[in-house]
């Protein structure tokens, strides 16, 4: 879990960053974000892509191979967010928890699977209620599995086609769920027909898992148990004779210092670089995941920035300060891939336990982006979306004095949005009722300034749902 002493600091102004950047690091520390939608330890993605580059430099692939091939392992997890409401809907449970579990479980096994659903299906709930959890689950059957797992693939392609990445890339997290024997999803592809570089992400996602959860010998149990039906026989062989046996292979797994270490594994001829249009891209596809975590989020970063741009214009603010706006805007709420989707998708009144939870995501959102080369400066105006003038905002409760322009203008834009959107608890307001709302929290609540940009932008139809105000 992201930990953190939070420390009460005015929010930087943001600022362009003037370095070059490797598009590993930052792709690597938003990886971290990935990690807690999977329910994952911190460093999933990258201790996986350290064994599976391990694969890599034993079977000599080309340069082009080995650049796809470590994109597409620190990028493997780019789906996982749009099935955990789906996940969270077919078990009653925390999608976070589920996701963890099923990672250790040989779910092609039929008694395995049957074993997993008597489980986790309603966990806690009473036994009248899992029973029916567990009925409804049988009555889908398989294909509810495969439809889960079919969805989070594509999407994940689909998510690193649009960032540029290579075909070789998309194509190996497409084949991620796929197994040797052909009881894979989502194609149920046999041998050779997956795709090597599937094939190596496939293995290194649950050598990693085990070794994580219950240390090497369990990794190298699970190499050996699964080879020949999860895994190509000779990749569990390589594992198994030479890349398990190598000196400081597990160590290395273990390090503290896992981001600093991966950049190691690009290949040196093929490194490549995340200029302003490639940060664009990356903010965009991020903002992607993170609005597919719930469906009713389903364009929540996206309209959120369209709004706190608009207002931005009208205040005129220069193109230097709108294109960061932008970032942080797509990214405010990437936090809230560390809230389950229980609490998200709840339609019934939140308990207070619970809204300390959804209380949790501005503070992951801020430990995040203060890891990303190129973002970090994004990280206290993306954080600050649920701040208020008083101080009576969270999660760093932070007062008027305390809140840069750029902050004001989210915190507005990140309410109106939510408040003409629906959500599961209640209809989308009018854009009228919501500007009476914020009108009433100015001076207190929300910055004036702030507020009246955005009512001049609807009342010209800028601002979704795109109709003027009558006069």
């Amino acid at each position: 879990m992201l930990t953190q002493t939070a420390v009460k600091t005015r929010p930087q102004k943001l600022e362009e960053p003037k370095v070059e950047i490797r598009l590993s690091e930052v792709l690597s520390a938003l990886t971290f974000a990935l990690d807690l939608t999977e329910g994952q330890p911190e460093g999933h993605a990258i201790r996986c892509c350290m064994i599976g580059m391990s694969f890599a430099d034993h079977l000599q692939l080309n340069s082009e191979e080995r650049s796809a091939l470590f994109y597409a392992l620190l990028l493997k997890d780019l789906g996982c967010s749009s099935n955990s409401a789906k996940v969270t809907n077919l078990f009653n449970g925390d999608d976070h928890r589920l996701k963890y579990r099923l990672k250790t479980v040989n779910w092609s096994n039929y008694l395995r699977a049957a074993q997993y659903v008597f489980l986790n299906a309603a966990e806690g709930r009473s036994l009248l209620k899992r029973t029916f959890q567990v009925i409804s689950l049988g009555l889908k059957g398989p294909a509810a599995a495969t439809d889960l797992i079919k969805t989070r693939c594509e999407r994940g392609a689909d998510i690193a086609r649009s960032l540029g990445f290579p075909e070789l890339t998309a194509q190996a997290i497409l084949d991620l769920d796929e197994h040797w024997n052909g009881h894979g999803d989502p194609n149920g592809l046999k041998g050779n027909q997956i795709s090597l570089l599937g094939r190596i992400l496939g293995i290194a996602q649950t050598v990693e898992v085990f070794f994580t959860a219950f240390g090497p010998g369990a990794a190298k149990d699970v190499a050996r148990a699964r080879r020949g039906s999860w895994f190509d026989p000779a990749l569990s062989d390589l594992f198994l004779n030479e890349i398990s046996a190598e000196k400081d292979f597990w160590k290395r797994l273990k390090s503290p210092d896992l981001i600093n270490q991966i950049s190691g594994y690009e290949p040196e001829d093929r490194v490549l670089l995340a200029d302003d249009n490639r940060l664009d891209e990356i903010a965009d596809a991020f903002a992607r995941v993170i609005d597919a975590k719930s469906p009713y989020t389903v364009k929540h970063s996206t309209r959120v920035t369209e709004i706190v741009l608009g207002m931005a214009q009208e205040l005129r603010m220069p193109a230097s300060e709108r294109r960061d706006l932008s970032r942080a805007a797509l990214l405010h709420d990437i936090g809230k891939l560390g809230v389950s989707n229980m609490i998200l998708d709840k339609q019934t009144k939140l308990t207070e336990s619970e809204w300390e939870e959804i209380r949790k995501h501005p503070e992951f959102t801020y430990l995040i982006l203060r890891r990303v080369n190129g973002f970090r400066h994004l990280a206290d105006v993306a954080s600050a979306h649920h701040e208020r003038l008083d101080g009576k905002g969270y999660h760093r409760h932070l007062r008027e004095n305390e809140l840069p322009a750029t902050a004001r203008l989210l915190v507005v834009a990140d309410q109106y949005e939510a408040m003409t959107a629906t959500r599961p608890y209640r209809e989308a307001l009018p854009s009228t009722e919501a500007l009476q709302i914020l009108e009433a929290q100015v001076g207190t609540g929300v910055d004036g300034r702030a507020f009246r940009a955005l009512r001049d932008l609807v009342a010209k139809g800028k601002a979704p749902p795109f109709e003027p105000l009558s006069d």
